[in-house]
């Protein structure tokens, strides 16, 4: 029997491979947009939402957060299904439960239907999470392996902002998010289903990229890995396949036994080091911004069109800081970005401890703040964001995407996107009530120590990974 003839290696330009990775990283990270849009279009309906399902101040915290659970596993059997069908057929799953959970969400007669249509939506992110990073860092070259992993969090925003944008149209046509719109349903109901048009667009996207390389050399398919590392751009194809085989020839499909060290006995380090920046991302507490944006500002006063203008501004801040995110990371580093972060969160969230901790309040318990006071509060808020955005918000993603070996990247990434999740839950369950018992002083005081234990966590724990190779992890 003859054996199979090589699959051809293009000849392409710098530029034509150059384009043509960023297109296959900008189709992943429309899962990350859709990330995005699912966690902040939840935003403008808060209120909309308690008077249709008649739920106090806890049942609407759980309803807001209800996503969450359905994100920790998503995320956490993310890894073992792209390892078993591929990464291209992992994502095409959650696409379509990308669409389904936004038809559902907004067809939700009652608050369970409601929760079990937001917990399913949530898997679809929680593996979107995951599977767009670890296809990024797969196929993007080392050297521009950090800007391109950054345009999962470009996306993240983009999909906030988007959601802030449609949320504040749709209501401002129908005149508030309970009035109704479009076929005489309510405004939010529509604004759950707009997620059906990113959500085709996924679909339809990941139709036309290719298999990782990594996944095909380690299904034998080394031809194929040849072809895709060829077009990426890659400077000798044959010796990168070589360099995978190397890496995976001992390698079994991940299970959760890959995170003990083998010759110590105990859990793999580097899953310490990944689960503490997951969690430390999420402590920050960045989500109250973006989930309760509208219950934040009216609390300190302003009018529901005020409070949403407000997120479209945070929303357009968060989108530039991520570009100056993309445009130092591979140049300045992770770790002293992240310092930076760390640095600036403690500042701006002391600041505004220190404001709401000092203001009086009105007969509903809500905040006053005079005029000067509120736009402190408000510079300090846009501040964070911008400390957040050109950190912890786009440089996490990036590390867990490529700071594990290939051995464990599966199972570490499933555990530490798990802990992500798990963290925005608590932080997003546990808001509404401090809100209520503690007020915004104690809330942000509390965010900006767990940003100060963070840049201690950073300066100790993180190793620099920037124009390493995966294989040199």
């Amino acid at each position: 029997m003859t054996s199979p003839t090589p699959t051809p290696t293009p000849t392409l330009t710098p530029h034509a491979s150059a384009r043509h990775v960023l297109f296959l990283a900008s189709v992943a990270a429309i899962g990350g947009f859709l990330f995005g849009f699912d966690s902040a279009v939840i935003n403008g309906t808060i209120d909309a939402l308690r008077a249709s399902y008649g739920t106090n101040a806890d049942g609407t915290g759980f309803a807001v957060g209800s996503a969450l659970l359905g994100c920790a596993a998503g995320a956490f059997g993310a890894g073992s299904l792209a390892e078993r069908l591929g990464r291209r057929p992992a994502m095409s799953i959650a696409a379509i439960v990308f669409l389904v959970s936004a038809i559902a969400t907004g067809a939700a007669t009652n608050v369970y239907l409601f929760v079990a249509a937001r917990v399913l939506g949530g898997f679809a992110i929680g593996a979107a999470s995951i599977l767009a990073p670890m296809y990024i860092s797969e196929v993007a070259p080392a050297r521009l392996r950090g800007r391109l992993s950054s345009l999962q969090q470009l996306a993240i925003v983009l999909g906030l902002f988007f959601a802030f944008l449609s949320n504040y149209l749709i209501a401002a046509a129908a005149g508030g998010a309970s009035q109704s719109f479009w076929l005489g349903a309510p405004a939010w109901r529509w604004m759950f289903w707009m997620e059906a048009i990113p959500s085709a667009a996924f679909l339809i996207g990941v139709a036309f990229i290719p298999e990782s390389p990594r996944f095909l050399v380690a299904r034998g398919r080394s031809d194929e890995a040849r072809a895709v590392f060829a077009r990426i751009g890659g400077d000798d194809a044959d010796a990168l396949v070589r360099e995978v085989r190397a890496s995976v020839r001992d390698e079994h499909k991940p299970r959760l036994s890959d995170l003990i060290d083998r010759d110590s006995g105990h859990i793999s380090p580097v899953l310490w080091v990944g689960v503490g920046l997951a969690l430390f991302q999420q402590f920050v507490g960045i989500n109250v911004i973006f989930y309760y944006g509208e219950v934040l500002w009216k609390a300190a006063g302003l009018t529901s069109d005020e409070a949403l203008q407000r997120n479209l501004i945070s929303g357009g801040v968060n989108i530039a800081s991520t570009f100056i995110a993309i445009a130092l990371i591979d140049k300045v580093g992770r770790k002293p970005l992240l310092l930076f972060g760390s640095v600036g969160m403690v500042v701006t969230l002391g600041t505004m401890a220190f404001i709401f901790a000092r203001a009086g309040v009105d007969d509903k318990g809500n905040p006053m703040l005079s005029a000067q006071a509120g736009r402190i509060a408000f510079g300090a808020a846009l501040l964070y964001i911008v400390a957040f955005g050109t950190s912890w918000g786009p440089v996490m993603w990036v590390l867990l995407g490529e700071m594990f070996p290939n051995r464990l990247r599966g199972a570490a990434l499933a555990v530490s996107g798990a802990a992500n999740w798990i963290a925005n839950f608590a932080v997003t369950l546990t808001f509404p009530p401090l809100l209520a018992g503690a007020g915004l002083g104690s809330a942000y005081g509390l965010y900006a120590g767990a940003a100060l234990l963070s840049g201690v966590f950073v300066l100790y724990a993180v190793q620099e990974t920037k124009g390493k190779t995966l294989e040199q992890m």
